[in-house]
């Protein structure tokens, strides 16, 4: 591997019908000089990998995994983190016929067990025949593998040592299976999203000519993993495909330091980056004023924002702060997306920053609509504009009868196209009650169509329905953001079943005093917000910090917050009773 960063530019051209394959794009890939590059936490390049030396590295890697018995189609499971043994390992199961998937990192310290249990559970979903484990996990998963001893497991330097198979190497098709990605399972477990080679290459070109309209003078930078569908399609994939160079920063390096994302960002000239909402706001508040001397962040062209919902006024604070850097809100481009469809689903327009509706917070709940405020002095939401589906793809908007609705109208959010998923992987129920009739996808979200644009109001299954009110969780996460001393990702709302079996707000917060009449204190004013906001009474659970669960992609897991509720609850760890509300709140509601 070559020790300086590959070039943004190297003259070599898309060829005109594009790529079948994702080994194909590689082979055209190989024949110019860019690639991917690895950085530190503190922005020193640990690695280069250019296309043309991942080739024939991967070619050697498919060869060795032919060698230990593997026939087209299996699974490979990969336990890497970001570095370059991860494309080596993935497009080496490309070039063999087989499946590679990506399995997630540790989260934090002290998830132990959890992790053994997630990676087991995940190699056993996946049926992998095969685990390529990195350094920093290969006791996690020969821990993991204690019970599954027809599945072996490769470091890659074992990997490396393997004797090639001589025989040829078959040249997978575009209906070949490209790869499996697991689901986040924010809302459900996580299923394994079956992805042929035409899928993923039909939504890798509609990003690239339609929705960020990318060109080979263009350089990436992401911290995101691999494990995820946006940093798996979106910047491992994308860049091979459209002959970008990209720079990567592992995601704990990124938790750590933020500023170096916007280092790499500045010295190298990357135009394009993402991250969900989260990461932006951590570098918001991590990074200071003093720090920004000497960025330039004015080739920054599209800041994309998307894998949770997006709150307009976290971004507003990123771009002040970071406006003496050269940053220019209008870069941001709000983006909706899925593993099941590949990837993405709509893209708002480039250079006009985050478009967002400011709407009619009771004709939300009360009547699933979308609409501007009504009556002076109402409450609002703000809703963000996620532009327009994504070239050759369509969306409808279906009520619980599957008829399609009019605009404004809140219901269920289905697309068709083909970047959609072959099935979830030996999961026939869930495959069926995703892949709707005529090749419709169910996503499982809710949002609306206004004058051709998606608008996103939330999951369908987080959806807390009091007295025939709807309420959307994160619109109550994020008012103790706002309206408290919490941080972002400190709260988490959902519902149980009431008393009298309709549905029961729970919030809980990450509470850092363990002062008892702080703590009552803090119960009282989050009740009190609550209903002053929903006009209902909800129960608020107060937790240590860094307590509550997130999905691999580092979004807050309502259903695995719920399900822990509900475990202190049985224990008798976790209130239970409902306070009546406060007078003041509810002469306020009348």
């Amino acid at each position: 591997m070559t020790a300086s960063p590959t070039p943004t530019e190297d003259g070599l051209m898309p060829r005109p019908a594009g790529s079948a394959t994702l080994v194909e794009a590689l082979n055209h890939a190989a024949c110019g000089d860019k690639g991917y590059n690895f950085y530190d936490a503190r922005g020193r390049l640990r690695e280069v990998l250019p296309y043309r030396e991942l080739k024939p590295l991967a070619e050697a890697t498919a060869r060795r995994l032919r060698a230990l018995g593997l026939a087209p189609g299996d699974r490979v499971a990969i336990a890497l983190d970001t570095e370059a043994a991860f494309p080596v390992v993935f497009f080496g199961c490309r070039y063999a016929g087989l499946v590679p998937v990506a399995l997630p990192m540790p989260a934090h310290l002290g998830s132990h067990r959890a992790y053994v249990e997630q990676l087991r559970g995940l190699v056993q979903a996946c049926d992998a025949a095969l685990v390529v484990a990195g350094s920093g996990v290969e006791g996690f998963v020969t821990e993991a593998l204690e019970e599954l001893p027809e599945v072996t497991s490769y470091s890659p330097a074992e990997l490396a040592a393997v004797a090639e198979d001589g025989a040829p190497l078959p040249a997978p098709g575009p209906d070949d299976v490209a790869y499996m990605q697991f689901t986040s399972g924010s809302t459900r477990f996580s299923q394994g999203a079956v992805i042929t080679e035409r899928a993923v290459l039909s939504n890798l070109r509609g990003t690239i000519e339609h929705g960020l309209r990318i060109t080979p003078s263009d350089r990436c930078a992401s911290w995101l993993p691999f494990y995820h569908d946006m940093g798996l399609v979106g910047f491992l994939l994308t860049p091979v495909v459209a002959l970008m160079s990209v720079d990567f920063l592992k995601p704990r390096d990124f938790g750590v330091r933020p500023l170096q994302w916007l280092k790499i960002i500045s010295n190298n000239r990357c135009t394009i980056a993402f991250g969900p909402p989260f990461g932006y706001d951590l570098c918001r508040r991590r990074v200071r004023g003093s720090q920004l001397e000497g960025l330039d962040l004015s080739c920054w062209r599209v800041a994309g924002v998307g894998a949770e919902m997006i709150r307009p006024a976290v971004l507003a604070e990123f771009a002040a702060q970071l406006a003496p850097a050269g940053f220019d809100a209008r870069a941001f481009v709000a983006a909706y997306g899925l593993a099941e469809a590949s990837l993405a689903v709509a893209f708002a327009p480039l250079g006009h920053g985050i478009e967002a509706m400011r709407v009619d917070a009771d004709a939300l709940t009360d009547e699933a609509m979308v609409v501007p405020l009504r009556k002076a002095g109402g409450r609002t939401l703000e809703l963000v504009d996620c532009g327009h589906v994504l070239h050759g793809h369509e969306v409808v908007i279906r009520n619980d009868d599957g008829e399609a609705m009019e605009d404004h109208h809140i219901g269920r959010v289905t697309v068709r196209g083909p970047s959609l998923m072959r099935e979830y992987f030996r999961a026939p129920e869930a495959t069926g009650e995703a892949l709707l009739p005529g090749g419709w996808l169910d996503t499982g979200d809710l949002g609306c169509m206004v004058k051709g644009h998606l608008i996103i109001t939330g999951r369908r299954k987080d959806l807390i329905i009091v007295n025939g009110r709807n309420i959307l969780p994160q619109d109550l996460e994020y008012l103790m953001e706002t309206r408290l001393e919490t941080r972002s990702g400190d709260a988490s709302a959902f519902a149980v079943p009431g008393p009298d079996g309709g549905d029961q707000v729970v919030l809980v917060l990450q509470c850092r005093t363990q002062a008892a009449d702080e703590r009552a204190s803090l119960v009282k004013r989050v009740q009190h917000l609550v209903y002053e906001h929903s006009g209902v009474h909800c129960e608020v659970d107060l937790v240590p910090p860094q307590t509550l669960p997130r999905t691999s992609s580092g979004k807050l897991s309502r259903s695995a917050a719920r399900k822990d509720y509900l475990q202190r609850v049985q224990r008798g760890d976790a209130p239970t009773s409902i306070l009546p509300p406060p007078a003041e709140s509810a002469a306020g509601a009348a």
